[in-house]
């Protein structure tokens, strides 16, 4: 294992070890292919994502078109499956912050067994209406991931209930590994894979797959920088686990890898590349501009490390896997408005003048002439640093652009009025 800065590096060993083989994941995909309720979901090809980072090809697969909107169902079928046959299961439990949760549904409902999904209560509301649609039943507890998890295995311990765990389970990694098999169909020749990690199962499973079907294609991992945990636990010998999470990427939020995952990732994972909530946002407006693709954080982590500066996939065919679709809509409004103040879209600037009637209107007469449209106004009275009679206007305007922007300020400028520019872009608020 070699580290270089945020780059990690592993060196193979001898697949032989894992407790998974290459065989559990061709009968994981028996199963879901005589279900029928997971489907090969489509590659497409982004010259944008080419032009940016010099790869050869980009190939997006796009499995947030799953129908729960992630691949969590192919490990969550899988396991339950296994458990029936061998007569193990009448109910089962889970925890999630969301897509582990609809994958359960799904393939608890299509056994004809009940489900209980306990969900940190921060889990968007979209995720948990969509887990009980699919018809579990669904107990928010705890803040975060950990919290909920403690306790679906405090109830499953109580309880004849089984365990899905969402990642620390060769039955769970074995499910998602099918996706790596697809992958490898989809395009034989690839240079690179690029892969989300929260828990590591994901990773895992294609990591086995393609050690079998493809052991040159390089594998990648992608963690975000407020949740990553593989690089220490590496560094530990062992997992470690996060007391708490700061990533707007919630799918990969679990704040924690297992000793499985751990050592799967350490045998068969080239490299580990950390991104950050701003590189995470900027990936998920991008796709949705250039690749018309509406995907959440933890699917947009992986074009995220294909542009960051920390990974290099020149002249390579590489597939960024877009993992899950189920963004919550206040996270869009949160990308979108960081967006727009980065571009200047959005401006907030403060005029400071004399308290004066007219002064209000002369502003907003400048504006309007520009073509630009204001969305709030206020008078601000109340600051230390206004002397009396003095008064602050605060404007947040729509405008097209910097160029737009500028001219506005420096007309009022002009004008005679002191004009402050109040909002700058930064990262996006996690979840």
């Amino acid at each position: 294992m070699v580290v270089h800065g945020d780059l990690l590096v592993m060196t193979g060993n001898d697949s032989s070890t894992q407790p998974v083989g290459f065989g559990e994941i061709e009968t994981a995909r028996e199963r879901l292919e005589g279900a029928g309720v997971a489907k090969q979901t489509p590659v497409d090809r982004s010259t944008s994502l080419e032009e940016m980072t010099g790869a050869r090809e980009v190939l997006l697969k796009m499995e947030h078109l799953q129908w729960t909107g992630s691949f969590k169902t192919r490990g969550a079928y899988n396991k339950i499956s296994q458990c029936l046959e061998a007569g193990e299961v009448e109910n089962v439990v889970a925890a999630s912050a969301g897509n582990h949760a609809q994958g359960v549904a799904v393939a608890a409902t299509e056994n004809g067994i009940d489900a209980t999904i306990f969900m940190p209560r921060t889990a968007p509301e979209t995720k948990v209406n969509a887990t009980r649609g699919y018809g579990a039943t669904v107990e928010l507890v705890g803040q975060d991931f950990q919290a909920a998890r403690r306790h679906a295995e405090a109830v499953a311990a109580e309880t004849d209930a089984t365990l899905i765990h969402p990642y620390d389970d060769p039955a769970i990694v074995a499910g998602q590994g099918t996706l790596g098999v697809e992958m490898y169909e989809d395009a034989p020749d690839l240079d690179t894979v690029v892969v989300p990690i929260g828990g590591g199962g994901l990773i895992s499973g294609i990591a086995l797959a393609f050690a079998e079907l493809s052991p040159e294609t390089r594998i990648i991992g992608v963690q975000a920088e407020g949740a990553a945990t593989v690089a220490a636990s590496l560094d530990k010998g062992g997992p470690v686990t996060l007391d708490s999470v700061d990533t707007i990427a919630d799918g990969i939020a679990t704040g924690g890898v297992s000793e499985l995952t751990l050592s799967i990732i350490e045998e068969h994972v080239d490299e580990l590349v950390t991104v950050s909530n701003t590189e995470i946002a900027d990936a998920i407006l991008l796709l949705m501009e250039r690749a018309k693709q509406v995907v959440e954080g933890a699917a947009s982590a992986s074009v995220a490390a294909i542009r960051s500066d920390d990974l290099d996939v020149t002249n390579e065919t590489v597939m960024p896997l877009l993992c899950g679709g189920n963004l919550d809509i206040t996270m869009v409004r949160a990308v979108l408005i960081h967006a727009l103040t980065a571009r200047k879209q959005l401006v907030r600037f403060r005029v400071h003048t004399d308290d004066r009637p007219g002064n209000m209107a002369e502003v907003t007469e400048i504006i309007a002439d520009h073509g630009a449209n204001i969305q709030v106004v206020r008078h601000d009275r109340a600051l230390e640093n206004l002397g009396v009679g003095e008064v602050s206007l605060v404007f947040e305007i729509e405008t097209s652009g910097l160029n737009h922007a500028e001219s506005i300020t420096e007309a009022i400028a002009d004008h005679g009025y002191d004009v402050e520019v109040t909002n700058r872009a930064s990262a996006p608020p996690s979840s």
